[in-house]
């Protein structure tokens, strides 16, 4: 009988023995990737194209994006929505700055009806001009909703300023340029960077191989023809920029700098720094601006990731009358990190967070997925987890402090602020 009055044996954790997805290649620069085994009826499948806004001058790949579904030379979006409804299927449509991802999430006995619709819809697609006018009022208006946010206009500014040497990645949409967007542009983007620019096919399901070969053959066409001309090494800004938002009641704070993604052998000892500083609730940032100040409900940091390079970053939002202390307060936080050591009850923790954290993101097939992909795209493999425990676990405070003072340099960092001078 289970004895509740004990606690459970604790055991270390060495390492994570994980499900590898299997992956095909289809061309020299198109894979598909498969992960199998799924105890469930769930399939899912991401299409991901190399049509990232890197690839133009204002929102056509956004705009692209969102019109796949607008309507076929025999169906109008209407119909497509509706037998997409009819099939239970769910789409996702992301655009971000180096690719763009097609996904849908069904049941397996659906998969391969909804997979011809979705590549249908995709192939032929005719782009009304109707359906064109109609996401240009909407993506206008959202506009001018974000840009009543001092979090956005925040993030607008520190996005030039932390790609200050490369004009395709710092690049920002005006109001006026929506009007410029034309069907030619749509279409012409469509044709490069859909139909010749498909990099890579996701799936997690228990598929049986007559639906794969269905996906390989309705995307055949597809596959990447396109240069990446993806860009790394990006110098930022230095110093303190605002935006001045009279009305606003709030200032959203943005900090960081240029970094380095997964393929850097320092990447697995920053994430543990940066946890530290403000990656978890319980971090030196939120434990002092929040808990112990009361200047905001929350404010934390990450590293963001890119295929050649990475960025860390620190958000908040604060009273207007609180941003002096806010930014003396997470300066001081930087420096405690460069000139003391870590205390090490303060290591134990973040090291059984950040495992159990680990464990948490690998549990189920979809989260294995993105696991991998997570890695994949630097060239590494899941092995790389194992990796991560092995660092997590053996870390010390003098080597935190090294990589603080090698790295966390406030005279080296991009400091936006939006809101009321």
């Amino acid at each position: 009988m289970l004895n509740r009055s004990q606690a459970p044996i604790l055991n270390e954790i060495e390492k994570i023995n994980f499900l590898y997805p299997s992956v095909r290649k289809l061309n020299s620069d198109t894979e598909l990737i498969w992960m199998k085994e799924v105890s469930d009826e769930t399939v899912r499948i991401e299409l991901h194209f190399n049509a990232g806004t890197i690839h133009s001058e204002n929102k056509v790949a956004s705009f692209t994006n969102g019109l796949l579904l607008a309507g076929t030379s025999t169906k109008n979006s209407i119909q497509i929505n509706e037998e997409i409804n009819e099939l239970g299927v769910f789409t996702d449509f992301e655009t971000n700055q180096e690719s763009a991802v097609v996904a849908i999430y069904c049941l397996r006995e659906n998969t391969s009806a909804a997979i011809q619709l979705l590549c249908e819809a995709i192939r032929d697609c005719q782009f009304p001009e109707s359906e064109i006018q109609d996401l240009i009022r909407e993506r206008k208006q959202q506009y001018l909703i974000s840009s009543e946010k001092v979090s956005y206009l925040a993030r607008r500014e520190f996005q030039k300023k932390m790609y200050s040497n490369s004009e395709r990645y710092s690049r920002q949409i005006n109001l006026e340029e929506y009007d410029s967007i034309t069907k030619e542009q749509v279409q012409a983007f469509h044709k490069k960077y859909y139909l010749k620019g498909l990099r890579k096919i996701v799936v997690v399901g228990n598929l049986n191989e007559d639906q794969i070969t269905l996906l390989t053959e309705e995307t055949k066409d597809w596959q990447n023809e396109t240069e990446t001309n993806f860009e790394g090494n990006f110098i930022n800004q230095i110093g303190e920029f605002h935006i001045d938002k009279v009305d606003a009641l709030q200032t959203a704070i943005r900090i960081g700098m240029p970094l380095f993604n997964k393929s850097n052998p320092e990447f697995i000892d920053f994430q543990i720094l940066q946890t530290i500083l403000g990656d978890y609730f319980g971090s030196r940032l939120m434990s002092n601006i929040r808990e112990d100040k009361g200047y905001t409900y929350g404010i934390g940091s990450a590293i963001l990731e890119s295929y050649l390079s990475g960025s860390f970053v620190i958000a908040t939002e604060v009273g207007s009358e609180f941003v002096k202390p806010t930014l003396d307060e997470i300066k001081k936080e930087i420096e405690r990190l460069s000139n003391e050591l870590i205390p090490d009850d303060e290591l134990n923790l973040v090291r059984n967070y950040l495992l159990g954290q680990l464990l948490k993101s690998a549990d189920g097939p979809n989260s294995l997925m993105d696991l991998y992909l997570g890695v994949s795209m630097h060239g590494l493999n899941l092995d790389y987890y194992n990796d991560v425990i092995s660092r997590i676990n053996t870390i010390s405070s003098n080597e935190l402090k090294e990589l603080a003072n090698k790295y966390l340099n406030w005279n080296k960092l991009t400091i936006i602020t939006a809101g009321k001078n």
